[in-house]
């Protein structure tokens, strides 16, 4: 679980990173693929179809954690590339340039939002790779031997 959650973790950082540099709600397309293999490789390093599922979404939610800071730095480039005014798309519109400060809140708001949603839709999405795997691979898995060493009476 830990590990398919890293390896998927670290796909999904570098994913967001780039696509929230262009553009933060990019991001949110990220968790599906990212979701789902974090689900399906947790079933295939740990051959347990009973327990698949809920490690497949604890593995895709801790693929979404590391993502988060990919997220975060993506928005600390933004702020920095927003300071100049002659990027700001305020002014497209007719509105007045932002300030740094509210160019930063807004940047690092906006990823943790992004960011929380992304662990969520990875989870769960972890948790459909997992039922996916269970559904192919894992019927051809024997089930596990009982973990408590009780004698048979």
């Amino acid at each position: 679980m830990l590990k398919a959650g890293l390896i998927s973790g670290a796909v999904m950082f570098l994913l967001v990173l780039v696509l929230a540099i262009f553009a933060p709600i990019c991001a949110l397309c990220v968790p599906l693929v990212t979701g789902l293999a974090a689900g399906y490789m947790t079933g295939m390093f740990e051959k347990m179809p009973e327990t698949t599922i809920k490690n497949g979404a604890i593995a895709g939610a801790i693929a979404g954690a590391v993502g988060i800071l990919g997220q975060l730095i993506a928005s600390v480039i933004n702020a920095m590339v927003l300071q100049n005014p002659n990027n700001q798309i305020n002014e497209m519109f007719g509105l007045p340039a932002s300030g740094p400060s509210e160019i930063w809140a807004t940047q690092i708001g906006v990823a943790c939002c992004f960011g929380l949603i992304n662990v969520a839709l990875t989870a769960g999405f972890g948790a459909g790779g997992g039922a996916i795997w269970n559904n192919t691979a894992g019927k051809s898995t024997p089930p596990s031997a009982p973990s408590d060493m009780t004698p048979a009476s």
